[in-house]
């Protein structure tokens, strides 16, 4: 019978076992995954940086806002492929950082939780369609390593002592995300908020140290920036048009709730076809509009439950928040956790308002592991109070995910059962073979 004790005597084998089927789907995944604009200009800087000699010095272009700044969307192409010269390369890198990240992550959470509930967020995080379902050569693909990384580090600078290593780390992870995308002041706000809380200790040198690096960085950015004037692109948005509009905020917190819930994105969830199932057409619609009912109830009710835990998790910490607050924040490693969520919270709403963009679910994908912090407290309360029904329900979870991952990683808006990434890649590259100087390798 499923039990804590059991769990905890089989922590290993099950964490393994949870382990290699989110890696086995992740590559599942990227093999079904339909090449379409986002990652044919990751897969041009890379190619044309190995095979050409062409190296970019800026990222993919971004909603409203021009091209991201810097050259780490073109390496982390173009370096896999120095060393090993096939399409799997990069995504072997993003798989590889994806490890680190539960690592980073679960070394956290075992300073605070017991092993049932790591086992809870390794599912929660590793098997879940909102981390899967970017399982390809995408810039926010990344975002979660550079999240993970700054949780990890901000922990650290909270345990005091030497933090340089630490705090250099940390500004990192924020520089190196605005590379990627521009969620980027979400974790700049979250720093800010531990910071004024007085969450950890600073190492100034190290602040200017990972400043003074992501500077030089930058520089071969800011001279394409100067000569390159395509990469700005002018826009009728603003700074500030989320406060404005308020929608937007308004969005982002319902973004916040639903990456603890089981309500994925449309994508995930909404564009099936089934055309595996059936040639008869009103046996597959039936189905579809059955499997489509099914998912969207379980989705509502699981939002709803998301919202109570995040009012309970509110109401836990709000009078902790405030620097006068009377409380060593920093030697309650629980309160700690559950603060920095709220600083993640807050980086969410400020920079929803001042975004000129209203938000996706991918804009936020950044906050999607600190999102569910609060469900782990939840959880682990259930846990002790009502265990066999808190067990049965994680039972039930496992189930899902497993169902919703086969279904989406084969059939849905952004993969197909009926293509081959590796195939396409060598397609795209073929379309232009002088660019890439095909005829020389």
């Amino acid at each position: 019978m499923l039990s804590k004790a059991f769990l905890e005597k089989h922590f290993s084998a099950l964490y393994f076992i949870g382990f290699t089927i989110g890696l086995a789907f992740a590559f599942i995944y990227a093999n079904n995954q339909i090449l379409t604009g986002d990652q044919n200009q990751m897969l041009e800087k890379g190619y044309l940086a190995v095979y050409s000699d062409i190296w970019t010095n800026f990222g993919n272009a971004a909603s409203a806002v021009g091209s991201v700044p810097g050259s780490l969307t073109t390496w982390l192409v173009a370096g896999p492929l120095l060393i090993w010269d096939s399409p799997w390369a990069p995504m072997v890198l993003l798989f590889a950082l994806r490890v680190v990240s539960l690592v980073l992550l679960d070394s956290v959470l075992k300073q605070i939780f017991d092993k049932p509930i790591r086992l809870l967020f390794l599912v929660l995080y590793w098997l879940n369609p909102w981390l899967l379902y970017d399982s390809i050569l995408y810039n926010p693909s990344y975002l979660c390593f550079f999240a993970s990384l700054h949780l990890w580090s901000a922990f650290k600078m909270r345990e005091g002592g030497n933090t340089f290593i630490f705090t250099f780390l940390h500004v990192l992870s924020i520089g190196l995300a605005m590379q990627l995308h521009y969620s980027w002041p979400v974790l700049a706000v979250l720093s800010v908020f531990l910071l004024y809380r007085g969450m950890g200790k600073v190492s100034w040198f190290g602040v200017f140290s990972a400043l003074f690096v992501l500077g030089l960085s930058l520089i071969p950015y800011i001279i394409e920036y100067m000569a390159n004037e395509q990469l700005s692109r002018e826009s009728d948005r603003y700074i500030g048009y989320g406060l404005v509009h308020v929608y937007p905020v308004l969005k982002a917190l319902l973004y916040w709730i639903r990456y603890a819930s089981l309500l994925f994105s449309n994508k995930v969830i909404a564009y099936s076809d089934f055309d595996w199932l059936t040639s008869i057409e009103w046996l597959k619609v039936s189905a579809l509009y059955l499997w489509k009912g099914i998912v969207f109830i379980i989705g509502g009710l699981s939002v709803a439950l998301s919202a109570k835990v995040t009012w309970d998790w509110w109401k836990s910490i709000k009078g902790s928040i405030k620097r006068q607050a009377n409380s060593d924040v920093c030697s309650d490693k629980a309160q700690w956790l559950k603060l920095y969520a709220f600083g993640a919270l807050i980086g969410v709403l400020v920079s929803a308002a001042l975004s000129p963009i209203t938000f996706s679910y991918w804009h936020l994908i950044l906050v999607y592991p600190l999102a569910l912090i609060p469900m782990l407290f939840a959880a682990n309360t259930w846990l002790n109070t009502k265990p066999t029904l808190t067990l049965k329900a994680v039972g039930v979870l496992c189930c899902y995910l497993l169902l919703i991952n086969i279904l989406a990683s084969h059939d849905s808006i952004k993969f197909s059962y009926d293509v081959n990434y590796a195939q396409q890649v060598e397609a795209f590259l073929e379309q232009s073979p002088e660019k890439y100087n095909l005829s020389e390798r």
